[in-house]
């Protein structure tokens, strides 16, 4: 019998992993809510590449949606690169990682707080260079993470920004929506989307679609069909995919949507018409009224639901990388800690 992946076992741990911060970390996001909530920020940059920077764009979304401030996404190499010095004077900057160990990153966290911002530090790794540089520490909690691309860390670190939301405002219910996450991406882990394998797994290009947090989902299903199966892929708003890349779908095209049950599935419901008109190969992850609906655990809340889609589709990528005929534990080129300037 062939032996289950890395990926695949640290995607099961998942919902543990979950379970795991908010009983170790909850008191460390309490705190590092009030601290936000008595400073009152007029904007919070984030601070994060890669997978962490998808978590940073959830975070976003979130916390523009709950609590009206804006959020900024910082470009790394304006610090690393070119020695910009930053005014953040009274503001807050959130910095998420996996290894907390990325040159460019710890860089731009340390010039944040010089220039006065408040710093909080999402990360895995105990004892990391990015959590001694912030003012308020995280820890995930999710354990060693073997498999280069990140799946527990990742939804662990979601987890984290949208309880240091809820910490922040006061929000009760979305507080409660996410004590009871881990019994629903339980079972999330037991969805079946083999309908979509053969496509996807044949495919050369393929477009993720979302909007809000489900736009975060997206790009991290881009970032993941590319680095452990080799496919291209694009995420797009779905307010972007009609200005221009709908162009390329063409019959067969596939294109997988994230439609939550939020404020944006009526303007998705209707991009997924307009998708598969142009003759893709359309699946949707909720109820769109058209292609191919792939199934979902519920979460009711719609701050969660996105995060319990993308559960379900990293055990159907993995699985992609294996018809692929790829290991997804050594996707070529990529370590585990990439070293950025």
């Amino acid at each position: 019998m062939t032996q289950p992946s890395l990926m695949a076992r640290e995607i099961d741990e998942i919902p543990d992993a979950v379970r795991r911060f908010l009983s170790g970390s909850g008191a460390a996001v309490e705190a590092a809510g009030r601290r936000l909530a008595a400073l009152s920020p007029a904007v919070v940059a984030t601070v994060a590449r890669g997978s962490s920077d998808h978590a940073a764009t959830y975070f976003q979304y979130a916390a523009e949606i709950v609590t009206g401030r804006p959020v900024a996404s910082l470009g790394p190499s304006v610090v690393s690169v070119y020695g910009a010095r930053l005014r953040l004077e009274g503001q807050a900057a959130l910095a998420i990682s996996q290894s907390g160990q990325s040159p460019d990153i710890v860089a731009l966290l340390r010039a944040a707080r010089t220039g006065g911002a408040e710093t909080i530090a999402i990360v895995n790794a105990e004892g990391s260079p990015l959590l001694e540089a912030a003012h308020w520490q995280v820890p995930l909690e999710a354990g060693p993470e073997r498999s280069v691309a990140a799946t527990k860390s990742f939804v662990t670190s979601v987890v984290a920004a949208l309880a240091l939301v809820a910490a922040w405002s006061g929000d009760e219910e979305l507080a409660r929506a996410l004590a009871d996450l881990p019994g629903h991406l339980t079972e999330a882990l037991e969805q079946d989307w083999t309908p979509a394998l053969e496509t996807v797994a044949g495919a050369r290009s393929l477009y993720a679609l979302g909007r809000g947090p489900g736009f975060a989902v997206a790009s991290e299903t881009a970032l993941k069909l590319k680095e452990t199966s080799m496919l291209h892929a694009e995420a797009y708003s779905g307010a972007e995919v009609l200005h221009g890349p709908v162009s390329l779908v063409e019959a067969g095209f596939p294109v997988l949507a994230f439609v939550p049950d939020d404020a944006a599935r009526p303007g998705l419901t209707e991009i997924a018409r307009r998708v598969s008109a142009s003759g893709a190969a359309l699946f949707t992850v909720g109820e769109a009224g058209v292609g191919t609906r792939l199934p979902h655990a519920a979460t009711g809340h719609p701050l969660t639901e996105p995060l319990s889609m993308l559960v379900s589709f990293y055990r159907f990528v993995e699985s992609v990388a294996r018809t692929r005929g790829l290991d997804p534990d050594a996707p070529r080129g990529l370590r585990k800690v990439t070293q950025t300037l």
